[in-house]
């Protein structure tokens, strides 16, 4: 395997400084959303040009890049013509067909690999990488089973109570059940549709965070700060960072583990790895997203080299250099809710009032292009940067007031 990855190495185009000798540098992102928007500016920041692959025509990338080419994601003629526009593509969300990305690799070089991803949309395969790399790290999965047939729930019983997971396609909170029984399991399983799914046992968690790390075909790997988050409703609401947001032992050890996670896979681009922080400072990985991650948003404003801005590096061939944080940051994820009614009727047009939250010292309203709010919708975020941890932390609880955002 890592044979093969040096021999694809050594294939890669050259693209960095190309752009700047006036040649038509292209880069190619499947996927059209906030995400895609973003790692579109970063392009274009460094003068390449990009073309988008996403079936809406309105997508928030597709707004904002050279060219969209507006498809499904396994069409074939869409991947050849992306294929022919762009000299190295990326994806913008994990969800994408990994066979698109491997056809894609015929053509032209793809990061991440097709194998990567696909580990990463199968919490079964996913859940198995982890183990292998807890012998490195030392840091494990939560104790898990594996579900794919009604006779695998009877050998489950000892990790009640638990959290029953599909095994593709879950995000955000959904394709997933508390249970406490084995009755509830049963049922659970049958409420989503009896696919394999993974039963992990549930866990007495203090913290939720994440690591950001960018690795380069050449094998340097770079780091962000970890992420303290909180999730509601099992999407990510609020994510702070800022120095001692994180007991010493385990944002070390996080940063450990993400590393060797994404190492172990020859993984190339922007990876986030989501860990747990039990009551008794254990440290639990759970999940990886092959993308710049909703966690990492505040690096465009608080950082010197933001999350988008690596991706665009390791895809191009340019230099992974460590990023580092100038400013404490609080960053709140912008739900359709705030322009719906309390009720959470209304026709959206009920715009917040962004006058306010900007008249704020260090507020960075970023809004994705979203026509239509819906609830639970992320239609933008908001990063509060600060001299110090009080002081991002004042600011974010203020907006929040203003919004009518929970506090934290």
């Amino acid at each position: 395997m890592r044979r093969q990855a040096a021999a694809a190495a050594a294939a890669w185009p050259v693209l960095a400084g190309r752009a700047a000798q006036g040649h038509a540098v292209t880069l190619g992102v499947l996927g059209g959303g906030q995400l895609g928007r973003m790692f579109v500016h970063a392009a274009q920041t460094l003068g390449y040009a990009v073309v988008v692959l996403d079936p809406d025509p309105a997508s928030p990338a597709g707004q904002v890049a050279q060219h969209q080419i507006q498809a499904d994601y396994l069409d074939a003629d869409a991947l050849r013509e992306l294929g022919a526009r762009a000299q190295a593509i990326t994806t913008e969300f994990e969800n994408v067909p990994a066979r698109a990305l491997a056809d894609l690799a015929r053509l032209r070089p793809v990061a991440p690999s097709a194998d990567a991803v696909a580990i990463a949309q199968d919490r079964i395969a996913e859940k198995a990488h982890f183990a292998r790399c807890a012998a490195q790290s030392g840091v494990a999965p939560a104790p898990y089973a594996v579900i794919e047939r009604a006779a695998d729930l009877q050998a489950t019983a000892a990790l009640l109570p638990g959290i029953l997971k599909t095994a593709r396609l879950g995000y955000d909170g959904k394709g997933q059940a508390s249970v406490d029984s084995a009755a509830e399991l049963a049922a659970a399983w049958h409420n989503l549709g009896g696919v394999p799914c993974v039963l992990e046992r549930r866990l007495p968690l203090a913290q939720e965070c994440s690591v950001i790390v960018a690795r380069g075909r050449d094998g340097a790997v770079v780091h962000f700060p970890p992420q303290r988050n909180l999730h509601r409703a099992g999407i990510l609401a609020v994510t702070e960072v800022f120095a001692g947001n994180l007991p010493d032992g385990a944002a070390s050890q996080a940063l450990r583990a993400a590393e060797s996670i994404a190492c172990q896979l020859d993984y190339v681009g922007v990876l986030c790895v989501e860990f747990f922080v039990l009551h008794d400072g254990a440290l639990v990985v759970n999940e990886m997203a092959p993308r710049p991650h909703n966690s990492g948003h505040y690096t465009v404003d608080a950082c010197d080299c933001s999350q988008f801005d690596l991706q665009v590096r390791a895809l191009a061939g340019l230099p992974l250099t460590q990023p580092r944080q100038h400013s404490a940051a609080v960053m709140l994820n912008l739900l359709g809710d705030l322009w719906l009614r309390p009720d959470g009727n209304g026709d959206g047009s009920a715009e917040p009032p962004w006058d306010k939250v900007l008249a704020l010292p260090g507020a960075h309203l970023h809004l994705y292009g979203k026509a239509h709010p819906r609830r639970g919708r992320k239609m933008g975020h908001l990063t509060m940067t600060g001299a110090s941890a009080s002081q991002a932390r004042a600011g974010a609880l203020r907006a929040a007031q203003i919004l009518g955002i929970e506090p934290f």
